[in-house]
């Protein structure tokens, strides 16, 4: 009897143990071969078994989504501290995004491995850094699951939809954050405070041998020698560590419709582009691209070895990445002008070993016109010109404080998201600001991004006294978010809140003029102000349309009387220089 029970009792502490083995944790993308990815209850399911089962990883809810699911984020710490003001005492934090474009769904399967891989020691666990993953970010548009939306890609069999629950491409909200999502970001970003960040996705484009391409964030824009390391240190490391374990990466390749030999610039990823938004506290960051022509498997495990060797990185590096960018911090404090805009500096470039396909100009079986065609069967290795410096084309001295009066509360709402520190007038309080008009903009004919963005805008500043009431808001640029009140505040600025449309109230005229009654009143403006009389005369020389427009000429006049009013392209945030 004592045998039966002893042959009972190590049955049954096998059962526990085999059901504790690695294999419980066979992502969907391993049981499949390599051509599946996980659906969204499927990965949170495998990331909360994981956390039950390793005391190193803890699966956490953070915020909302407009799919109505909770947002995660996933940390794993050896020590087995979950507490960022705890963490951040003595270890770098690396921010994983996931999912952003479900369909570029190579991250999420390549970060669950990874997880579980540090989890079960399989591979070396970092001392000093600690991992954050965002499992999935654009969940709606992971719920929408399909078989054909990515027309380009090669595999996983179903995938998730470009846009969230919502329509929106979250990759172009990190500012504007119309979105829950992006809002429940800006929580995670503040909270975590990374120091590096990968957003993981799977490329458009040309055709090449690659599997990897990286598209790190702006080292020109990133500014200093935080930017020079990007450039010159982290990106040669990173690119030296993949080949050394046989996977060539090279710059993401920036074409449409064309052959990459005859170069390309790198892209500029501004504000709005999760890259963008993370250089404003002057994170490291960079995108994963994946070649989406490669077989799925392939991507994966490329994407799995990226991430490794930039844990590497963060952990031989450490030291230095903190003082970078402690001393980033400090070098801007003490900057007096600020870079709104860029564009490719023609003169300098770096020179790619590129490995391409040679491709053809040829005769479309479906048009009869022509077609770009790539042939595979011709590899090639040449010298090709990667333009990747930026040189400034806008640029503003750096005011002391900006001032919002307080009905403008979306505005306000976004800074406070984003920690920006904020004061109110106690009591009506009257400065001698910079105030500025909008002379110019222009604004898109379709629809981008639930907005029609304006762009090329330009303003024209003046000095005054402006008396401000008690609530108004205050708002100093000395302060870590000093970057994001420029790119936001400032309406040159590409991804300003001017230019997302947030003040397009104030470039609608409310009151006019009936003519017949303004007659009289333009007449005694020309009889009583020679200066005006001779500027309206020339105008009307100069300008042939304006003289022949009778309506015109009398709104140039009554812009320029008491009659007018300031709303009226005032932009209603003001510099305290």
């Amino acid at each position: 009897m004592k045998k039966i029970i002893a042959f009972f009792l190590i049955c049954l502490c096998f059962n526990f143990l085999s059901s504790q083995t690695p294999l419980q944790f066979e992502t969907t993308f391993e049981k499949s071969g390599g051509t599946e990815t996980g659906s969204y209850q499927e990965v949170i399911a495998y990331y909360k078994n994981l956390s039950n089962t390793y005391p190193e990883i803890s699966i956490q809810e953070m915020g909302k989504t407009d799919s109505g699911e909770p947002l995660h984020i996933v940390i794993y710490n050896p020590d087995k501290k979950f507490y960022f003001s705890e963490i951040r005492k003595n270890k770098r934090v690396l921010l994983i995004n996931n999912g952003i474009h479900p369909g570029e769904s190579d991250g999420i399967d390549a970060t669950m491995m990874l997880y579980r891989d540090l989890a079960q020691e399989k591979i070396k666990t970092p001392e000093n850094t600690v991992l954050v993953t965002i499992p999935i970010y654009n969940i709606g548009g992971s719920l929408n699951r399909n078989t054909g939306t990515r027309a380009n890609q090669n595999g996983p069999k179903a995938y998730g939809f470009r846009g969230n629950a919502r329509n929106y491409d979250l990759n172009r909200d990190f500012i504007k954050s119309d979105t829950e999502n992006a809002k429940s970001f800006a929580q995670i970003f503040h909270l975590v405070q990374p120091d590096v960040f990968i957003d993981n996705h799977v490329s458009n484009g040309a055709d090449y041998q690659y599997t990897l391409t990286h598209l790190f964030t702006q080292h020109n824009k990133l500014g200093g020698s935080l930017g020079n390391y990007l450039n010159q240190e982290m990106m040669p490391n990173l690119e030296d560590k993949l080949a050394n374990k046989d996977w060539d990466i090279t710059p993401y390749v920036n074409v449409f419709n064309q052959v990459p030999e005859v170069g390309f610039s790198q892209f500029m990823d501004y504000p709005r582009y999760s890259t963008g938004y993370t250089s404003l506290w002057n994170v490291l960051g960079m995108m994963v691209e994946t070649h989406m022509l490669k077989p799925y498997k392939q991507r994966v495990e490329g994407t799995y070895e990226l991430m490794i060797s930039m844990i590497e990185i963060t952990e031989e590096q450490g030291d230095i990445i903190t003082e970078l960018r402690k001393k980033a911090f400090q070098e801007f404090q003490t900057k007096k002008t600020y870079v709104l805009d860029w564009e490719v500096d023609n003169t300098k470039f770096t020179t790619l070993q590129f490995k391409g396909f040679e491709g053809d100009i040829v005769l479309s079986d479906v048009t009869g016109m022509q077609r770009l065609k790539y042939d595979r069967n011709k590899p090639f290795t040449k010298e090709v010109n990667y333009l990747n410096y930026f040189k400034p084309s806008v640029e503003i001295k750096i005011p002391k404080a900006y001032v919002i009066p307080q009905g403008w509360h979306d505005v306000v709402d976004l800074l406070k998201l984003n920690q920006v520190q904020i004061k109110r007038f106690k009591k009506d309080t009257t400065l001698t600001v910079t105030s500025y008009k909008i002379t110019e903009f222009d604004t898109r004919k379709n629809a981008y991004e639930g907005h029609y963005p304006h762009f090329n805008t330009t303003v024209k500043g003046s000095e005054e006294k402006v008396t401000f009431r008690k609530g108004d808001y205050y708002v100093e640029t000395n302060q870590i978010a000093k970057r994001y009140l420029l790119e936001t505040l400032e309406p040159q600025a590409p991804d300003s809140f001017f230019n997302w449309n947030f003040f397009d109230t104030i470039l609608q005229q409310k009151e006019g003029f009936s003519p017949y009654v303004f007659e009289d009143t333009a007449k005694n403006m020309l009889d009583n102000d020679a200066k005006l009389k001779a500027e309206f005369e020339k105008k009307k020389e100069s300008d042939t349309s304006f003289s022949a427009n009778w309506y015109a000429q009398l709104n140039w006049l009554y812009e320029r009387s008491n009659h007018a009013e300031k709303a009226y392209l005032q932009y209603p945030v003001y510099r305290l220089n």
